[in-house]
């Protein structure tokens, strides 16, 4: 399985490199600060007039369109997930008398921990007619439904940061690399937990790596505005950056619950897991509902300019490699995996300098900026190793979640300081 995986993340790394870095850079607005101009401004009056009605929808155009964004479908499928979770505890309490040892000896430690025989779904088990019939909901369900989550998942971030993004990439050849890569990792996997349900279960993950992407695509292109034009990349400011932060820190807790109650088995653990959810649940709508009221007049200078695109670079260049990635670690090489991440942020910063200097259009000087961002990279890395240490001992995943949101959340103060210090010692030389 080592090699397997080992050689899923070097051909996704170089794919991913191949195809990320031909996508245009998608918000390429400058980051001076100034009103944004409307895209009919400087036509005459008559002329403003044609053009909003040339871009008005036609009559129902919008209706047919109208399908769930990814945060909807995820939803959706984490439902789905949680009835088929309720179904196996139904089927092992009825069928196999409540020990699911017949499939839990097959596994690593830390799965199929049921919830207690007087929890209220669990009282179905008396009253099910049809037991036997549940048998596919073990470990089948979940090999159906796991490569659509965690591109959902994906999907939900994406759009977070760019909306254009997130319409960008199901267009593109990127969405095949990724289910393909994710489905060879996941396929590894099965293979060297062999059980009865082995063969089943890889069949099922290749047909839903088939069915998948098309399904994923046109959802995002039929989410698409109709003729309306589309406004240009609102560039991120300080407090946007800092709110998407605060987004992917509560959605990821949001995946790792998941993870570790559904995906595992464990709805045993759901109860005690709740008040964590409840707040990552609560956290993330607050930040999504702010992020909704600052989407307009956002002003960043370079080096917070230069955070965005590389989160937007990253993003589109760790899309496809994310999931061999991350099972290297484990499975793998991990000093491989180390190595295929700090490539991908290479290329993410190398190409996000240059958005950075193209859209500034020489206003910006390289030199400075650099040392900026070397100051922020600096100080950043210590606030993460310290993260990363207070939130070790549970999931890696855990810690390395906690870990990149402190290095770009003071990454993101650092960065402020220095356009704000820039912009003062500016603006007196302009005095002078």
């Amino acid at each position: 399985m080592q090699l397997a995986v080992d050689g899923t993340v070097v051909v996704s790394v170089l794919l991913s490199l191949a195809l990320a870095t031909r996508l245009p850079p998608v918000a390429a607005a400058r980051w001076l600060p100034g009103p944004r101009a409307e895209p009919s401004a400087g036509l005459p009056h008559g002329a403003r007039a044609r053009q909003r009605r040339r871009s008005r929808p036609a009559p129902g155009a919008g209706r047919s369109r109208r399908v769930p964004g990814p945060l909807g479908l995820l939803g959706l499928l984490v439902g789905a997930v949680l009835v088929n979770q309720i179904a196996v505890v139904v089927y092992i309490r009825q069928v196999h008398g409540g020990d699911p040892g017949f499939v839990a000896r097959y596994l690593p430690p830390g799965w199929f921990e049921l919830p207690a025989a007087d929890w209220p779904p669990t009282r179905l088990a008396a009253h099910w007619p049809w037991p036997e019939a549940l048998a596919g909901s073990v470990l089948r369900v979940q090999a159906a439904l796991e490569l659509p989550l965690v591109l959902l998942a994906f999907a939900v971030v994406l759009r977070w940061l760019d909306d254009r993004l997130y319409r960008q990439v199901p267009a593109s050849p990127l969405l095949v690399v990724a289910a393909l890569a994710y489905t060879a990792v996941f396929c590894a996997v099965e293979w060297d937990l062999r059980n009865p349900w082995t063969t089943d279960d890889l069949l099922i993950r290749c047909a839903s790596a088939l069915v998948t992407p098309p399904l994923l695509a046109a959802a995002a292109r039929r989410r698409a505005p109709g003729r309306t034009p589309e406004p240009d990349p609102v560039p991120l400011s300080a407090g946007r950056l800092l709110l998407f932060l605060g987004s992917l820190a509560s959605f990821g807790g949001l995946v790792l619950l998941a993870y570790d109650t559904l995906l595992l088995y464990n709805l045993g653990r759901l109860e005690a897991r709740l008040p964590l959810v409840a707040g990552c649940a609560l956290v993330l709508a607050g930040c999504r509902a702010a992020d909704r009221r600052l989407r307009t007049g956002a002003d960043a200078g370079p080096a917070v300019a230069f955070l965005g695109h590389a989160l937007r670079r990253f993003l589109l260049l760790f899309f496809a490699p994310a999931l061999a990635v991350r099972y290297g670690v484990v499975f793998g090489t991990p000093a491989l995996a180390a190595g295929a991440g700090l490539l991908l942020g290479a290329g993410a910063a190398a190409l996000a300098l240059r958005d950075t200097l193209t859209a500034a259009a020489g206003t910006a000087t390289p030199g400075r900026l650099l040392l900026r961002l070397a100051a922020a990279a600096v100080a950043g890395t210590a606030a993460g190793w310290g993260a990363a240490q207070v939130m070790s001992g549970g999931y890696y995943e855990t810690a390395l979640l906690a870990a990149a949101a402190a290095f770009l959340a003071v990454a993101v103060g650092v960065c402020v300081l220095g356009d704000a210090w820039d912009a003062r010692r500016s603006s007196v030389r302009v005095k002078v």
